[in-house]
Formats: C-alpha cells, structure tokens, sequence
C-alpha cells in the first residue's frame, strides 16, 4: 500500500485558520487576520537577509545549556536557521513538528545541521523542545541580535498590543524579554563559507517555507544531487 505523503506545511496552517474560522470569536480573529495583513503590506523587504550575504560569526545560548557557534555548525557542513516565534505560537508548534520529520533527518543524511532559533528567554523556549523531543538544537537569540542583524523582526500594531492586552495576555512577559517584538518566520541556510546560498521571509506567519526548496539549496551546496 502506497503511503500518502506528509501534507504541506502550508497546508497544515491553512487546517489552523479553518478551525480557527469555525471556532474562534470573529473579532479575535480579525486581529489575527489585520496583523498579518499589515505585515505583508509593510514589511521592508529590501532589509531581509539574501543570498549572497556573509553571516558574521555568532554564538546563542541552546535550551538545554551550552552554546550555539556558527563556526561549529559549519566544521561538518552547511547550517540551516529557521527563525521562529515562541513556545507558545500554535503555527510554530505545527510548523516545527513538520520540519522535525520532513527536513531534520534529510539535512542530516546530507551533512547539514538544523537549529531553530526564537527570542524567547531558554527557561520558557525550552518547552517546545521538551514538548517534542527535537533532535535539533533550540536556540535563544537574546534581545534579537541575530533577527535584527538579518533584518526580519516586527513589533505587535498598537491595536494588536490593545487587544491582547485587554484579554489577560503579555507577549513580553510570555518572551521574558519585556519586549512586544518577534522575528517573522525565516529560514536561511549558510554555507560553509558563511555565505547566504539560500533565504525565505514569511512576514505571514501562517505562510512558511516548505522543506523541499531548503534540501535543494543544500543539496547544490553538498554537490548532491536531487
């Protein structure tokens, strides 16, 4: 029996908003909808990280203590970043759920290291990698530098702030960096030569990159074929 395969990460997020749709009060949802939207709008694109650019040298504490260092993903190959939001973000959960069975074993057969990295503080990040056993390091990216540094972060619209707010919650005591600001969701794969071979920017975050076109990035960089 042929096995079906795994949906899209795309479509999995698309089942996150149709449930939402049926389930969620429509003015909470319509924040959700106005900030994504606004972002798309207004996101400055010619400041996202590209292929072609060089990463400096760059060291994150991992969640379950010791370091992060560029320089030691590349010993054995190229690095794969994949930029998200926090422990808590129901689309993070399904987003790095599926890149934990459709791209970490791939780019391991293929000699390249995946880390995943959000601003969250390690005492609160950990959880996700707890929750679901990932086998690749978490990492915390302390008040952004790095996100900044690529150019991809953004903070709440004031009337998402107000919402939120008003509903009990504290996007800055949930990061436990008192800040309202996040990295939109990107991947960016680096070569051993600490040059961009390949960079995807989803200012919507229910909009993220498939694994396929990161294998083919790294695939042309290891020489393998597809």
């Amino acid at each position: 029996m042929t096995e079906r395969p795994a949906p899209s990460v795309r479509k999995l997020l698309a089942d996150l908003h149709a449930y939402r749709l049926r389930t969620m009060a429509p003015a909470d949802l319509q924040v959700n909808i106005d900030q994504r939207a606004l972002l798309e709008r207004t996101a400055d694109r010619s400041k996202f990280v590209q292929a072609g650019d060089v990463v400096e040298p760059f060291s994150l504490p991992e969640v379950h203590g010791g370091t992060v260092e560029l320089d030691r993903l590349l010993d054995g190959g190229p690095a794969v970043l994949l930029f998200f939001r926090y422990a808590g973000c129901p689309a993070c959960n399904i987003a790095l759920r599926h890149y934990q069975t459709e791209l970490s074993p791939a780019l391991a057969d293929l000699g390249a290291t995946l880390v995943a990295i959000s601003p969250q503080i390690p005492g609160k990040l950990i959880a996700i990698k707890n929750r679901f056993g990932f086998e690749f390091p978490v990492a915390s990216d302390p008040r952004n530098g790095l996100a900044r540094h690529f150019g991809i972060t953004f903070s709440s619209s004031p009337a998402s702030e107000a919402h939120t707010r008003a509903k009990g919650g504290d996007l800055g005591a949930e990061l436990g960096t008192g800040k309202w600001e996040l990295p939109m969701p990107t991947v960016v794969v680096v070569g051993q030569d600490r040059v961009v071979a390949f960079a995807d920017v989803a200012p919507d975050w229910l909009l993220r990159t498939e694994a396929e076109p990161v294998l083919d990035a790294v695939r042309r960089l290891v020489s393998v074929p597809a």
